[in-house]
């Protein structure tokens, strides 16, 4: 055999070996997940609900990924900021988003334009829990009730103001539709987290706002809050003695919908890779001090998988869309 034909050969040789390795590249890169750490994406600043549920999460993830996970706070815009840089993030598992309900549902009739479809641009790993809210005023505002409240707004047009932690949240939701069923005259003010929300709040900067029971609980609880009542069809174990609107008689959708912190990822995001997260976030929610953290932030644990969030997300898009349209938020 010639030395010609001998190269030949071993050139052949060479590129069927390299094709036979090929195929394995990907699932040995995914295989080997995570080998660098593991950011979680928070649209709020540090200190309010979501913060601390993606904390406690981290926690434990961590543990099982044997790679820190960081929680990483983009506030802005009511989650869009946060929730952009991650549908643009590389779709490698290493940039997940811990996002509220809004951002990725209720956004899409409320803003004319955002800059990434949830739809299309993120999927899920998880429903990490299901928050509750709750209305809570500043004490010198003598309402005891959510009626005595509406009451109060409706003799002083122009003088109440609702917190909400970002433009088109459930606060802002509400804010209209007071005004819209009710007659009132109230003011949104917009704050880039609950945190600086709740100290304004408490300062009396502003008379009433909703806010996660996360992050009122500790301030009703020393008493330099005042809760008039949780959202949702039944109490929460963070607030037992709260009634909620639907027992004031006020059973409006507005009232009662309630929706899930997402774990979500860049579209693109292996098949894999998500369902390994899923699975470890999954055992995280399942472990009783977790559970305990969470129930006691007035969160309801879930931890499903990535099918199963999937599934139930779908089935809520057109409720929460419907929810927003009706309620006559806009937001340019």
């Amino acid at each position: 055999m010639s030395r010609t034909h001998r190269h030949a050969r071993w050139l052949r040789a060479l590129g069927l070996s390299v094709s036979l390795l090929l195929p394995l590249t990907g699932s040995w890169a995914q295989s080997a997940y995570p080998n660098k750490p593991v950011r979680i994406v928070v649209q709020f600043a540090a200190g309010g609900g979501s913060d601390t549920l993606a904390r406690a999460i981290a926690d434990g993830l961590s543990r099982r990924l044997g790679q820190p996970v960081i929680v990483e706070n983009k506030a802005g815009a009511g989650g869009i900021i946060g929730a952009d840089h991650v549908a643009k993030a590389a779709p490698d598992g290493y940039t997940v988003l811990l996002t509220i309900p809004g951002a990725v549902t209720s956004f899409k009739a409320i803003y004319k334009k955002l800059p990434y479809d949830p739809e299309t641009d993120l999927r899920l790993i998880s429903d990490i829990a299901l928050p509750r809210t709750v209305l809570a005023v500043n004490p010198s505002v003598p309402a005891q009730t959510y009626k005595e409240l509406l009451d109060l707004v409706k003799k002083a047009p122009g003088k109440y103001t609702m917190g909400s932690w970002g433009p088109g949240v459930q606060p802002h939701q509400l804010q209209v539709f007071m005004d819209k069923t009710y007659g009132t005259q109230t003011a949104l003010a917009a704050y880039k987290g609950e945190a600086p929300m709740a100290m304004d709040l408490i300062s009396g900067v502003i008379p009433m706002a909703v806010g996660s029971t996360a992050a009122l609980k500790p301030h009703i609880t020393a008493g330099k809050l005042r809760p008039l009542a949780v959202f949702g069809s039944t109490r929460t174990k963070a607030l037992p003695d709260v009634p909620t609107f639907a027992e004031q008689g006020y059973k409006d959708d507005v009232y009662m919908t309630t929706a899930p912190y997402y774990l979500m990822a860049p579209a693109k995001t292996p098949d894999a890779i998500v369902e390994r997260l899923g699975k470890e976030v999954a055992l995280v929610v399942r472990q009783p001090e977790v559970q305990e953290r969470m129930e006691g932030l007035g969160l309801e644990p879930m931890g499903d998988t990535p099918a199963e969030a999937t599934a139930l997300y779908k089935d809520a898009l057109p409720k929460l869309l419907k929810l927003a349209r009706d309620t006559g938020v806009t937001v340019d």
